[in-house]
């Protein structure tokens, strides 16, 4: 008994590496960014092992997204209730198992029903990793650098997920792409349970709205099904579908301001910081994410390349996120501020988008993409971290859960929205060149340059957004006290006879008199 009494003092008084922690949350969420970006390069492969149709392989994708965006909200106010550590945990377990079911899957239901489980471990990952990350480095310096380190991660391992992607499927097969996570989520799951500190919940009792969760996941799940789907349907039926959808968040939003224990609480939403933030970051994650997807393709469809090739074209990008997010960052964000440096990342991704809106159907690698690709990839690692700082810092401690499932559910939400919309304009407009006459690769080529075009009216749309929005307050300058002249030392000075004489006035009877040296 003396002993278990001893153990458990110990345990209660072992300490936690916040950095060593952080570590922890970044391979978590790498493997969940490498995933979403890994099936890219490797669907043609999957379409001719599988015989998927062309709008049967879309739910490769999709049957990953509706889940993910549909539960970032739920899982993070989950995590604030039950423990952020055991929502995370869980997070790694399902989505590392229902990578194993990816992996041996032999037809199209199976991969699609696994990837569906797949986005549901995800959601709850990631809906944690920045509530627990505000958590661990309350200081704003080591902040910053934590938010750097981990937007990185982030950032990087969307652009290296496209390399792994074209690798495993060229030298070994497609299912690698997801047996991969196997080892990787393992080893996570074990440095989870032993480096992360426990972080018991407030209860269920403070907050389960059962009723609320249910029209907001559902809500939310046919947003991103409307949108990621738009392609494959009438348009009198997406009209429909997002009338429903809107009918179900409003439902929930009426719920929530009457409840007595809400789900999500609408004071979050009066931040003008995490709103606007979460604003910015749909246009800004809608370019990006667009440039991702439509620049793979004009490499392949229009340049020739095959996977590897392709995924080596975009390796330049990850090395100079990680570079400068890792070197310049925090440093950065500290000297100019996070207004400051969000800007001027924004600028760039316009620059960058602006660029690649005329890639030529006979271009190069070194003068058309490269340039663009590197510009992209700095404005990115200036701007993300800012942003994500800008919006967690409006949340308070209580709800840094539910905040960061906010932002994550932004994240899912622009990028779906910028694949649908760009996609199908690069494919409409494709389809009317090659109706008038035009060649296969120059109707394609001239597709993904509108695409490209309207990723930089978006771009552009982000940076008045946060230009707007995100100002910081202006804050009168406090005006100091005058200065009083002391007189100077040594004999006074010979008066002044011509002028009448007047009293001096008495010294001050608290503050004797300095003299300070002539000269």
């Amino acid at each position: 008994m003396t002993a278990l009494t001893e153990s458990s003092t110990r345990a209660s008084h072992r300490t936690y590496s916040p950095w060593a922690s952080l570590v922890v949350l970044c391979a978590g969420t790498l493997m969940t960014i490498l995933d979403g970006n890994i099936v890219t390069v490797a669907m043609p492969a999957m379409q001719n092992d599988l015989a998927f149709s062309a709008p049967g392989l879309a739910w490769v994708v999709n049957a990953y997204l509706i889940p993910f965006g549909g539960l970032l909200l739920l899982a993070g106010r989950l995590g604030d209730l039950l423990g952020r550590k055991g929502m995370f945990t869980a997070g790694l377990a399902v989505f590392t198992a229902a990578s194993v079911l990816c992996g041996v899957a032999d037809g199209q239901g199976m991969l699609i029903a696994a990837r569906a489980v797949q986005g549901a471990g995800g959601a709850m990952t990631s809906a944690v990793v920045l509530g627990m990350l505000v958590a661990l480095f309350p200081e704003p310096g080591e902040q910053a650098r934590a938010i750097a380190v981990f937007s990185a991660v982030g950032a990087a391992g969307g652009a290296l997920g496209t390399f792994l992607g074209g690798a495993l499927t060229q030298a070994l097969s497609w299912h690698w792409i997801f047996l991969i996570n196997l080892p990787i989520g393992a080893v996570a799951l074990v440095a989870a349970v032993r480096v992360l500190a426990p972080e018991p919940g407030a209860g269920l009792g403070k907050g389960a709205d059962y009723p609320g969760a249910a029209l907001v996941t559902g809500a939310l799940m046919l947003s991103v099904y409307v949108i990621v789907g738009s392609g494959d349907r009438s348009l009198t039926a997406t009209l429909l579908l997002a009338a429903l959808a809107l009918a179900l968040l409003a439902s929930f939003t009426l719920r929530q301001a009457r409840a007595a224990r809400p789900l999500l609480r609408l004071r979050l939403f009066r931040s003008r910081l995490l709103s606007g933030a979460n604003a910015v970051q749909i246009l800004m994650i809608a370019t990006m994410y667009g440039f991702q997807f439509i620049g793979a393709l004009y490499l392949q469809r229009v340049l020739g390349y095959d996977e590897l090739l392709t995924g080596t074209a975009f390796l330049p990008a990850p090395v100079a996120i990680g570079v400068l997010m890792l070197g310049l960052s925090a440093r950065t964000i500290g000297r100019f501020g996070a207004y400051r440096v969000l800007l001027a990342g924004l600028v760039l991704i316009v620059a960058g988008m602006a660029l690649l809106s005329r890639a030529p159907a006979d271009g190069s690698y070194a003068t058309d993409v490269l340039p663009p690709l590197l510009l992209l990839a700095t404005g990115f690692a200036a701007a993300m971290p800012a942003l994500t700082g800008l919006a967690m810092s409006g949340a308070r401690e209580e709800d840094a859960g539910l905040a960061s499932g906010l932002f994550n559910t932004t994240q899912v939400v622009g990028g779906s929205l910028g694949l649908a919309v760009l996609s199908v304009l690069a494919a409409n407009h494709t389809a009317t060149l090659l109706a008038g006459g035009a060649t296969l690769v120059q109707a394609t080529a001239a597709g993904y340059r509108l695409a490209f075009g309207v990723a930089a009216v978006i771009a552009v749309a982000a940076l008045g957004l946060a230009a707007g929005v995100l100002r910081p307050p202006h804050r009168a300058p406090t005006p100091s006290p005058p200065l009083r002249r002391t007189p100077p030392c040594g004999p006074p000075p010979t008066p002044d006879t011509s002028a009448p004489a007047s009293p001096a006035p008495p010294p001050h009877p608290r503050s004797p008199r300095r003299c300070r040296p002539r000269g």
